[in-house]
């Protein structure tokens, strides 16, 4: 492969807060983005007035060519991309389906940012997934995109750490710098001639990252403190994970595991003006931050300052 002689032209796709970073990268290194696909406008906020992407909003400030189809699936939409030329499409976080017709339109196909170590934890929830888990590492994939969901080579991975506090929300944060770090390394080998090494995943290794949902975020005390406290982290900031007590609902931001010498059922309360612990399966598990139905989140402490929680 020959070196670039001129800018890699790149058809840029992505529409969340993650794919703010690779895009600011990318603008930041002066690479030719020939336009930005994101998500059309979506109702937001109690108005349900039409607001543009995180990755729209970013987009228009650099000035950049900005396009929101319904679905790639149109011809008409193909061939509008198609005259665009693309050396690269680069997808992050998207969110609409990528036609095989679409796959093979750059001559350096797709690329895809990834938020896991793959060939674990493909699929929609790869951070939340890992987290709930009990995964110690993590990390960012630059995989090349096929028909199948996150089935591609790896040109890239960086891996990092997951601490004992993270949240899927702050892991999120770091994986998303981490992602435009790769996404910069694999261009730069690109501009100089050389196509990042391949590596093909291992299927007998896979494993799918299902799509959260909040139906599965009501606590089961029946389960032991170690694996709430990690779906505590793991559905922070969504769906965040929530119990009844005493008839109140109550969303739990943040948690830790405590040792109860009390030989009790699971699910029973125990408090005071100060600290607010529940029985498990195995441990307790006493909460940090806590959230009434239509309230905001606080402290347990200010919390119970304020209301009343039936205990037993």
């Amino acid at each position: 492969m020959k070196s670039q002689n001129s800018p890699l032209r790149i058809l840029f796709a992505g529409t969340p807060e993650f794919a703010l970073p690779p895009l600011q990268g990318l603008i930041d290194d002066a690479c030719d983005i020939v336009a930005v696909l994101t998500q059309p406008d979506r109702p937001a906020g109690r108005g349900k007035q039409l607001r543009a992407s995180p990755v729209k909003q970013l987009a228009l400030e650099n000035k950049l060519n900005v396009l929101q189809p319904q679905s790639l699936k149109n011809a008409e939409w193909q061939e509008k991309l198609a005259e665009l030329r693309p050396d690269l499409m680069i997808v992050v976080a998207y969110g609409l389906m990528i036609p095989g017709a679409l796959l093979t339109l750059p001559r350096f196909g797709c690329w895809n940012i990834h938020a896991s170590l793959l060939p674990r934890w493909r699929g929609a929830a790869p951070i939340q997934r890992a987290v709930e888990a009990g995964d110690e590492q993590t990390g960012v994939c630059i995989m090349q995109m096929e028909e199948t969901l996150d089935t591609g080579p790896v040109y890239q991975c960086l891996t990092t750490d997951i601490g004992p506090l993270d949240t899927a929300g702050s892991l999120h944060d770091s994986l998303a710098v981490l992602g435009a770090q790769a996404l910069g390394d694999c261009i730069k080998m690109l501009l100089k001639g050389e196509l990042p090494q391949a590596v093909t995943q291992d299927e007998t290794e896979a494993v799918y990252a299902h799509k959260l949902s909040k139906a599965e975020a009501e606590m089961d005390w029946n389960q032991a403190a170690e694996v709430l406290q990690r779906r505590v982290r793991a559905f922070n900031p969504w769906p965040v994970a929530w119990c009844e007590i005493g008839g109140q609902r109550l969303r739990i931001w943040k948690a830790e595991v405590v040792d109860t010498v009390v030989d009790c059922e699971p699910g029973t309360v125990f408090t005071d003006r100060q600290s607010l612990i529940i029985s498990t399966a195995e441990r307790s598990l006493k909460i940090l931050e806590l959230q009434r139905a239509g309230g905001q989140k606080m402290t347990t402490e200010q919390f119970l300052n304020a209301h009343q929680l039936q205990t037993g």
